[in-house]
């Protein structure tokens, strides 16, 4: 499983999964503003906040999506049903 997220990725995930981002946070066990700072790129998270992100969005179905040497971005996928 990633441990990384980009701001954006962040900001996506919890679109498809119509979260807050105090949804997140409580899912995630961090403070809201730790959220907010982050997708607003004011500061960067530590590696044990970001892998409790990163699990909260993995549990809820979200699949981050790494850039691509093709030119594509990171993004962000969510799974539903069976596959999940």
């Amino acid at each position: 499983m990633p441990t990384e997220i980009l701001p954006a990725q962040c900001r996506a995930a919890r679109g498809l999964l119509d979260w807050s981002q105090e949804d997140l946070a409580q899912a995630a066990g961090l403070s809201r503003s730790t959220i907010k700072d982050f997708e607003a790129g004011r500061h960067e998270l530590q590696r044990a906040s970001a892998a409790q992100l990163v699990q909260s969005l993995v549990t809820a179905g979200v699949i981050l999506l790494p850039a691509m040497e093709a030119g594509l971005g990171a993004g962000v996928r969510l799974v539903r049903g069976d596959a999940f």
